[in-house]
């Protein structure tokens, strides 16, 4: 089944990020649509992300964190208060997983299987 997942790993201290909001938008002609939103769980993972109702179709999606939030219920300083991760699906039949990697003053992504 082809959908989109994530998942953050916060590298600063070897763990994964629970509790970071997490929200996925699809563009449109004009403007972004939302297509769904989650809080990652305590491995890290938005598991419901996007709505069984939701067709994946190509196009341009971005997944935004809210790490500023995260980083202030753990109670350290960070530099990102969100991240924004734009990306592209050409075939809608493939399954994407866009991790974040994750720290207070720096992050990475790939594109993940």
């Amino acid at each position: 089944m082809s959908k989109i997942t994530t998942h953050v790993l916060d590298v600063s201290i070897g763990r994964p990020a629970a509790g970071v909001d997490v929200v996925l938008e699809h563009k449109g002609v004009d403007d972004w649509s939302e297509v769904g939103r989650g809080l990652t769980d305590t491995d890290g993972r938005c598991r419901d992300l996007v709505p069984d109702t939701w067709q994946l179709k190509p196009g341009t999606y971005q997944l935004t964190f809210n790490t500023g939030g995260y980083f202030e219920a753990t109670h350290r300083q960070n530099f990102y208060p969100t991240v924004p991760i734009i990306f592209e699906i050409i075939n809608a039949h493939e399954h994407y997983h866009v991790p974040l990697l994750l720290s207070p003053f720096g992050y990475s992504t790939y594109r993940g299987s």
